[in-house]
């Protein structure tokens, strides 16, 4: 009886080993910087290319490691019980019961996930090895397990979410973490300008065709390159006939090349004929999409059309750039009114001002899924043409039209939520 006492007791302990090690790689694996194993695994780290594979597969990976914590952590409670019985009789279940709850709770669990937790990267380099194994051995019931699992949660319409929107959401709240550690907040818009990318439509950044800077392609030679002079631009569309008709694209360095190996007048020089072919795209393009597509063309130039073919507007590299890192500017720039600061804490607004530089710049949460600019907004949700002096609430901000010309508001004044006042002690 003695020597099957003493085999239970090391049974015991090395099932607190296991449950221990299963413990300590759950957490490990689930907590470990991604971004840092990943530099490890493209140094050559093998160890880090198993815990990339390992995660590959996360749902298979914490099936496996549950069924295997649990297997021990029952099989160890039942050789205790059995244990105690034999030397207590019944009292042996509730002396089994609690010791094997505070051993379990303190070795199984608690320490090593805590001492995991501290040392993430480590414990998940040091268990990958032998947990791969585990996963291939335990995998095909983890499968199984899994399977059953879908099932339930598909009976009560539970969707997992996609991995890419996981990965974007983590990468927003480390994003946000990082400021609040000491990030500046043009640092935190920066780089949640590069995620935003794959989600704004060039149709929301462009300039609308009604801002567009055009040249007639049928004015004599003269008017034209004092219009190209004149521009505050390198590249200027031209057109013929309607302004949407746009024929090509004059860039002002092939306009001075041909204007300086000219040697005749002026007026005898085809200035619209240096225009280039014109580069339409669709304006559901996504920012990233263009973006991509810019620098395979080499192109810093683009005009945004419609489903149906209609010029809505054009877009530039320089626009992109500017959803990430903000205004940029140079000694040609006009500035621009945009948003105006007011004594009583309102702002004057611009009505062609888009709702994504107003968040970003006063950083107010304005909806912009159903309009661009703040005109459009007030448009929507007033679902009519307002007069000059209307108020409305929308979205918990006042909006007032100061101007409006024709059926376009042109100017607000747009007052932010009052905050609650602070009680005085």
């Amino acid at each position: 009886m003695q020597s099957a006492l003493i085999v239970s007791l090391v049974a015991i302990f090395l099932l607190l080993v296991v449950g221990a090690f299963f413990s300590a790689a759950e957490t490990a694996l689930t907590t470990a910087s991604r971004a840092r194993l990943r530099h490890l695994e493209t140094k050559g780290n093998q160890r880090a290319g198993i815990v990339a594979a390992l995660n590959e597969r996360r749902e298979r990976l914490l099936g496996t490691v549950l069924i295997g914590n649990n297997v021990v952590n029952i099989l160890g409670s039942a050789l205790a019980t059995s244990a105690l019985i034999r030397i207590f009789g019944d009292a042996g279940v509730v002396y089994a019961t609690a010791i094997m709850t505070v051993l379990v709770l303190v070795f199984a669990e608690i320490l090593p996930k805590t001492y995991a937790l501290l040392h993430a990267d480590r414990v998940a380099l040091a268990v990958a090895p032998i947990l791969r194994v585990v996963v291939a051995v335990v995998g095909p019931v983890s499968n199984a397990v899994d399977s059953v699992v879908r099932v339930i949660l598909r009976m009560f319409r539970v969707r997992s979410a996609a991995g890419g929107e996981m990965a974007q959401e983590e990468i927003r709240g480390a994003i946000d973490l990082y400021q609040e550690a000491g990030g500046t907040r043009g640092e935190r818009q920066m780089l949640g300008g590069i995620l935003d990318l794959a989600h704004v439509d060039v149709s929301e950044i462009m300039i609308h065709r009604k801002n567009m800077f055009v040249l007639n392609a049928e004015e004599p030679p003269s008017k034209i390159l004092a219009g190209v002079l004149d521009a505050q631009y390198t590249r200027v569309p031209v057109y013929r006939g309607a302004q949407d008709n746009i024929v090509g694209i004059l860039h002002v360095k092939d306009v001075l090349q041909a204007v300086t190996a000219h040697k005749q007048d002026i007026a005898t020089l085809d200035i619209a004929g240096l225009a280039k072919e014109p580069w339409f795209v669709p304006n559901t393009t996504t920012l990233r999409e263009q973006l991509t597509a810019f620098r395979r063309r080499k192109a810093h130039f683009a005009l945004v059309v419609d489903e149906y073919g209609v010029l809505m507007g054009l877009v530039t590299l320089e626009d992109i750039l500017e959803e990430i890192v903000g205004d940029i500017s140079d000694e040609f720039d006009v500035a621009a009114a945009g948003i105006r600061p007011q004594p009583d804490g309102s702002y004057i607004v611009e009505g062609t001002t888009t709702i994504r530089d107003i968040n970003r710049r006063l950083e107010w949460n304005l909806p912009d899924d159903q309009a661009t600019t703040i005109a459009g907004l007030v448009l929507h949700e007033a679902q009519t043409i307002p007069e000059a002096k209307q108020v409305f609430t929308f979205h918990g901000y006042r909006f007032e039209v100061l101007r409006r010309q024709r059926n376009q508001i042109t100017l607000l004044r747009v007052s932010p939520p009052q905050r609650p006042a602070e009680p005085t002690q």
